[in-house]
Formats: C-alpha cells, sequence, structure tokens
C-alpha cells in the first residue's frame, strides 16, 4: 500500500501521517508514505517522524504538475489535506487561497486522473455550508460559504465532484467540524489562547465570544477520514462532527480554568466581517453507513492539549517567532475548521 498525502506537514495531516506510520490504521499498516507540503509558515516538518523508513517527504506546490506528474504513479490512495485555511488571512488577500486551494485542488486531480490514482479523499470543511441558526446541516444541505476561505473550499469540492462525475474517478469528500489537538499552528484560537496564556499575555475574544462551534478532536476526524478512504462511497459527501457544541465565550471559560488564569486576561476585540455565528453538523450518515464514532471527550482532549503545549513550548516558539518576522497580520483569533 502506498499513500500520498498532500499538506502533510500542516496540523491535520501530519497527525494522519504520523498516526499512518504508528500503524494504527488496520488497513494500511506497513503503507509507504508520502507527504507533498509546500511548508508555508503554518506547516513545519517538526511535526513529522523524518527519518522514519516508511516517509518519504517530498517538497513541492501542488499548483505545480511537474512533481505530482513525477510523485503520483504508483500510490494506491491520495489524501488531500493541502489548503490556506485562515479565514482573517482570506480576509485580507484571497488570491493565494483561489490558487492553493482551487488551483491547487484542481492540478492535483488533474495529474491523479492522469496518474490513474485509484482513490481520492478530499478533505474539507463544515464552513462551506455558511452559517446555521438552528439544526443540523446534512450533506445534502446547500452550499453558501461566507468568506473568500470557505468559498474557496467549496469550489474545490465541486471540483472534486466533477471529477467524479465527468472522468469516474472514485473521489471521496470530508466536511468535519472545528479540529483541535498537538501541533496545531498558534493562530486557531485554542492554542493561541494557551500560549498567550502560558506567557502571560492577553486572549482576544472576538466580539461577545457568543460565536457557536462544534468541537472534533484531530484524531477522531483523522480516524473518520480514514473510514472513508477504506469504506467510503465514490462521489458522496461525509460530515465528521465534534458533537460538543460551545460558544466561544464558554471555550474561553474552559482555557483559563485549565491555564489557571481569569477573565482579566481577557480582552474583546472587534469582531471579524462576515463572521458565522454558529456551525453545525448532522454526522448520522459516517455513523450508521461507516460505522464511526468518536473517542475523544472534549474534556478529556482540551485538557491533554493544554498539557502538550506546556511540555512544547520550544516546538510553538519557533512557529511563532517564524510567523511574527514572515506572516502579515500577526496571530489573530479564529475559529474555523482547519484542513492544515
Amino acid at each position: 500500500m502506498k499513500v500520498l498525502v498532500t499538506g502533510g506537514a500542516g496540523f491535520i495531516g501530519s497527525h494522519y501521517v504520523r498516526s499512518l506510520l504508528a500503524g494504527h490504521y488496520p488497513s494500511c499498516r506497513g503503507a509507504q508514505v508520502t507527504v507533498v507540503d509546500k511548508v508555508t509558515y503554518a506547516g513545519t516538518t517538526t511535526s513529522l517522524p523524518m527519518l522514519h523508513r516508511r516517509l518519504r517527504f517530498v517538497r513541492a506546490d501542488i499548483c505545480d504538475p511537474e512533481p505530482l506528474r513525477e510523485i503520483l504513479p504508483g500510490h494506491d490512495v491520495v489524501v488531500h489535506f493541502a489548503a490556506e485555511s485562515h479565514v482573517d488571512r482570506s480576509l485580507g488577500g484571497a488570491q493565494e487561497f483561489v490558487r492553493t486551494n482551487v488551483q491547487g485542488t484542481h492540478n492535483l486531480l488533474e495529474c491523479s486522473r492522469i496518474a490513474r490514482i485509484p482513490r481520492v479523499v478530499q478533505v474539507s470543511t463544515d464552513e462551506v455550508y455558511g452559517s446555521i441558526a438552528s439544526g443540523s446541516w446534512t450533506e445534502h444541505s446547500p452550499l453558501e460559504p461566507n468568506s473568500p476561505y470557505s468559498a474557496s473550499k467549496a469550489a474545490a469540492d465541486l471540483i472534486a465532484r466533477s471529477y467524479w462525475r465527468t472522468h469516474g474517478m472514485d473521489i471521496s469528500i470530508t466536511r468535519c467540524s472545528n479540529n483541535y489537538g498537538p501541533y496545531q499552528f498558534p493562530e486557531k484560537i485554542i492554542p493561541l489562547f494557551v500560549v498567550n496564556l502560558l506567557d502571560g499575555r492577553p486572549v482576544p475574544l472576538y466580539g461577545d465570544g457568543s460565536n457557536v462551534r462544534e468541537w472534533l478532536h484531530v484524531d477522531d476526524h483523522c480516524r473518520a477520514i480514514q473510514a472513508v478512504v477504506d469504506r467510503g462511497r465514490a462521489g458522496e459527501v461525509y460530515n465528521v462532527g465534534g458533537g460538543r457544541e460551545l460558544t466561544n465565550r464558554d471555550l474561553t471559560a474552559d482555557i483559563l480554568r485549565l491555564c489557571g488564569a481569569d477573565w482579566s486576561h481577557v480582552r474583546h476585540v472587534e469582531d471579524r466581517k462576515g463572521h458565522d455565528l454558529r456551525y453545525s453538523l448532522d454526522d448520522s450518515k459516517i455513523r450508521a453507513e461507516l460505522g464511526f464514532r468518536n473517542e475523544v471527550p472534549f474534556e478529556r482532549g482540551l485538557a491533554d492539549v493544554v498539557q502538550w503545549y506546556q511540555e512544547n513550548r520550544s516546538w510553538w516558539e519557533a512557529l511563532r517567532q517564524r510567523s511574527a518576522e514572515g506572516a502579515s497580520g500577526g496571530l489573530r483569533p479564529t475559529t474555523e475548521a482547519a484542513s492544515h
């Protein structure tokens, strides 16, 4: 078995790669894993076991067809994580999001078609559905994205669907709720708040903190992706929910408690443009069809994450410094479900 993972140096992709190499997925035990990653500001090879004998790392841009044409042949499955994923950055400049998420996905699929890749899984986000005041989205809900980031992911999903319908490729799409876990770049709300508090800095909470998100541990998300790799049907979309809805204010309270801090550390900041009020996924399809179940309770998972950042300061300090030196906009709070 040969598995190619795009965006494998990012948060979710690297967790999937580490799980593959650790033998956590029976169908892929002993698999040879190829990671293709451009290694932008949010990606780092320090999240990967680079010396593992079954890991091949290729630094390449998915928008460039030449390396893909060379790398893809012979792989059994492509799991596509690579994406620009930070909503705030997309508000300030959408061009790179369209390039990577739309053009990059198209290029990857076209090269996969030519290479006759047997199976492709496109990893997407609940944000493509927009915002929902009550109830939950099913896989048949309309796509109504409200940010350049989510619009680019919706476009990528539709391109993936078109390659299934037009070319008969075996492609499935997953759409997840907000992820959290170790090795997450500290611009997302949970690691940002944790590392700020560990450094004695205030945490920036958008508006009144009433926006609601559903939280999914990255390990549960990757197990769901593998279930789709193994048993998902071609042309189908599978929602992957976390099952734990929280307002950002309630999430902040949990993080403050775990870090031994109080509300004097919170600074309310101007709300994001077009900030979606609530996300919620109906994931009954993946549960009924593929037998998926979440295994990480939110309370335990969040406590473990706080402890991980406490014990791995050198990892996140290096990334934070690199971002401060090279990325525009700095570190702002965000609550989107990241594919990176």
